[in-house]
């Protein structure tokens, strides 16, 4: 299969460690696929690490948001990554190797064939505490309750940060729905849910078991806890 309709999106805050390996298995594993890396303003050698495949594949880029005065975030980075890609369909997913590239291969398909998101769900966390499986799970009950209620589209993990989408339609979406979207947050999936009716897009979703983090340290924190809550209501 050629892969020259998709596109990768890799947000990325110092992922010096495992953002080479994960663009060269990409782009060995998948002929013809594009890789965007859109960094929020690392201050390790991440860009040096993408700029040196990218020298030598046209189908690499690099997108530094440090020159923008856009709002910082894992959504604001998936956004810009999303409408700056050049194919029909855009695979977002983390630079840190807990999304296995395997998925894609299953993926891809489902889109040519006209599904409109495709989403890779988490069916095994390995490794986190106790609490943070609760706490997970409190927010995921509360953010499918509000989908249900608004009649917005669903999956079975709505905030999975690995899923494949149709990028016209993303495009669309986001653009008639912008300050719905928290740019600030984490949880770019949920803002594209809530924002499509269900029944509207044809979804389907792809069981997947979450690694543990390798390398570098996890974002996630109060901030953006509290970011995910805005998501809900706005």
């Amino acid at each position: 299969m050629d892969y020259k309709d998709f596109t990768v999106v890799l947000p990325t805050l110092n992922e010096e460690e495992t953002i080479g390996i994960i663009i060269r298995n990409l782009i060995k594993a998948y002929r013809g696929i594009s890789v965007i890396v859109v960094d929020d303003g690392s201050k390790d050698g991440t860009k040096e690490k993408v700029m040196e495949i990218a020298n030598g594949n046209r189908g690499v880029r690099f997108f530094d948001r440090a020159k923008s005065h856009r709002e910082r975030g894992l959504t604001a980075s998936a956004v810009d990554g999303i409408l700056e890609s050049r194919t029909k369909f855009v695979i977002v997913m983390d630079a840190d190797l807990q999304h296995p590239i395997d998925v894609i291969k299953f993926m891809a398909p489902k889109l040519e064939k006209g599904k409109d998101l495709v989403v890779a769900i988490r069916a095994d966390v390995k490794g986190w505490e106790l609490h943070r499986k609760m706490i997970s799970m409190v927010l995921i009950v509360i953010g499918y309750a509000i989908l249900v209620m608004t009649g917005r589209s669903k999956c079975d993990d709505i905030f999975s940060g690995f899923f494949g989408v149709n990028r016209s339609l993303f495009a669309k979406t986001y653009n008639a729905n912008r300050d719905r979207f928290v740019l600030g947050g984490y949880k770019i999936l949920y803002d594209f849910l809530k924002c499509t009716k269900n029944g509207d897009i044809l979804v389907d979703q792809i069981p997947y078991s979450f690694g543990l983090r390798q390398h570098g340290t996890s974002k996630a924190g109060f901030r953006q806890g509290m970011l995910l809550f805005k998501s809900f209501f706005s």
